[in-house]
């Protein structure tokens, strides 16, 4: 046996063939750059550039001071919680479900994951529409499933239809993952596209898992729309996702949940308490401030989204061989770089949009995530996220470098 051998074989399959997280790993080479004092202008993480709201962080800043809070809580979340997501997802998108059918996780991911678990016999087919985000197969993969991929691109605004959805179907599907507002090009599906879909995986018998993530963040005539709420018989088989990191600007608080069927949300939560225990109580406590109050200030975060949404894909679109969809939903656009795949950019020839990616962060210092790593190459991804004067900078060198692509 070969070094190469042996060094594989002291880690498990099953976790060796998990892949890092691209947008992670894109984002901590750009800070990494930035501490050496280099001025790199990064567009990777999805993470909003705002403070969370005071008034969650006092609720935070008390609960340290509450003893009550220094122990071990129920796993599945803290009661008053788990009740407050209840009613917020009522008041929020129509869907009314018990705190029973509530389970708060560390995050969005250990949602996403414990979903699939729950779900997911060895072998069990999840169809997952690409531009999909980098966690979801990895998901799926870890619960013993298999993704069958169904392909979008910039001409249908990247949204899949029912019939696209019917041809990837096999007796082994089970679950369909379905994501609106999307991670990463921020499409978005209408009302009527929704119930559409919605009625399909209810005819076919099968199981959805909906991310829900980005609720609130949808621009101009989209709207955001709930399946269970327009497909109130899919209840039974629909599992929901959501999270406080995105709308409350909380993400590195960790608080998520998952909603669904009692047995399902039981079974997610029996493995929670083997896996990680209770959420952290002040992380809970500050959940709690964020989902009981309003949301004016997740309206003001929005319309600053907005104005650079809208400067982003017009500064994008004055760059010759980008092609960029105006996203409706999140805080990402998702461009086509096919056109300058290659071409001689500055002595270099990139002919993926991964090796592109490099040409950036090396050439003049602008950090992005290349399609690759969300299962589409000849894109990128990038968020605008970030401080307006960072964004225009940003675009303003990848213009100059893609000008002279010959």
């Amino acid at each position: 046996m070969n070094h190469q051998d042996a060094a594989a074989g002291r880690v498990s399959r099953r976790i060796g063939a998990i892949s890092e997280s691209a947008t992670l790993a894109v984002d901590a080479k750009a800070k990494a750059l930035r501490a050496t004092g280099r001025p790199v202008v990064g567009f990777g993480a999805g993470e909003p550039d705002f403070p969370t709201p005071a008034h969650i962080v006092e609720a935070a800043m008390a609960a340290c001071r509450d003893p009550r809070w220094h122990h071990y809580t129920p796993a599945g979340g803290l009661p008053e919680l788990r009740a407050a997501v209840a009613a917020k997802t009522a008041r929020d998108s129509g869907y009314e479900v018990s705190s029973s059918q509530v389970l708060i996780t560390n995050g969005g991911k250990q949602a996403v994951y414990e979903a699939f678990a729950a779900l997911l016999d060895p072998g069990d087919e999840v169809i997952v529409v690409a531009p999909y985000w980098t966690t979801y197969p990895e998901s799926i993969r870890l619960a013993g499933g298999v993704t069958v991929v169904v392909h979008t691109d910039e001409s249908s605004g990247y949204l899949a239809t029912v019939d696209q959805l019917e041809a990837a179907r096999t007796p082994r599907t089970k679950v369909l993952l379905f994501v609106s507002p999307s991670n990463p090009t921020g499409a978005v599906h209408s009302p009527a596209q929704v119930e559409e879909i919605g009625r399909w995986v209810l005819e076919q018998g099968l199981w959805v898992v909906t991310d829900e993530i980005y609720e609130h963040l949808v621009y101009g005539d989209a709207r955001f729309a709930s399946m269970p709420t327009l497909v109130p018989e899919l209840a039974d088989r629909c599992v929901v996702v959501n999270g406080v990191a995105k709308t409350y600007a909380m993400t590195g608080w960790r608080v998520g949940w998952l909603i669904g069927p009692a047995d399902v949300v039981k079974a997610a939560t029996n493995l929670q308490s083997h896996v990680t225990s209770n959420v952290a109580n002040v992380s809970q406590v500050a959940a709690l401030a964020a989902v009981s109050g309003d949301l004016s200030a997740v309206a003001e975060m929005r319309a600053v989204y907005d104005r650079r949404r809208q400067t982003i894909v017009r500064m994008l679109r004055e760059i010759p061989g980008i092609e960029c969809p105006e996203p409706m939903g999140a805080f990402y656009v998702y461009p086509s770089v096919k056109a300058l795949l290659g071409r001689d950019i500055r002595g270099r020839r990139p002919t993926t949009s991964a090796e592109l990616c490099e040409v950036a962060l090396e050439e003049v210092e602008v950090a992005v995530v290349p399609g690759e790593a969300f299962g589409t190459p000849g894109y990128i991804r990038m968020s605008y996220a970030l401080g307006d004067d960072d964004l225009v900078e940003g675009v303003t060198r990848l213009h100059k470098l893609f000008a002279d692509a010959r």
